[in-house]
């Protein structure tokens, strides 16, 4: 029968403290800052929805033509 290694069992405790220590010297974005961010968000993604709208529609009408 194997034995098992006698190797460092990963500590649960310690990793999430680390992950909790790692959150700390995060540098979070200001509330007008991610105002912006959202907003040009939804910004790029109303644009590239109209592109593929208008595209849907225009290939739409080609297929149409075609068959």
């Amino acid at each position: 029968m194997q034995q098992r290694s006698s190797g460092p069992r990963p500590n649960i405790f310690r990793f999430f403290n680390e992950v909790i220590g790692e959150l700390r010297r995060v540098t979070w974005p200001t509330m007008p800052e991610t105002f912006r961010l959202t907003l040009m968000v939804l910004a790029v993604a109303a644009f590239i929805g109209v592109i593929l709208g208008v595209a849907d529609i225009f290939f739409g009408w080609i297929f149409e033509v075609i068959l």
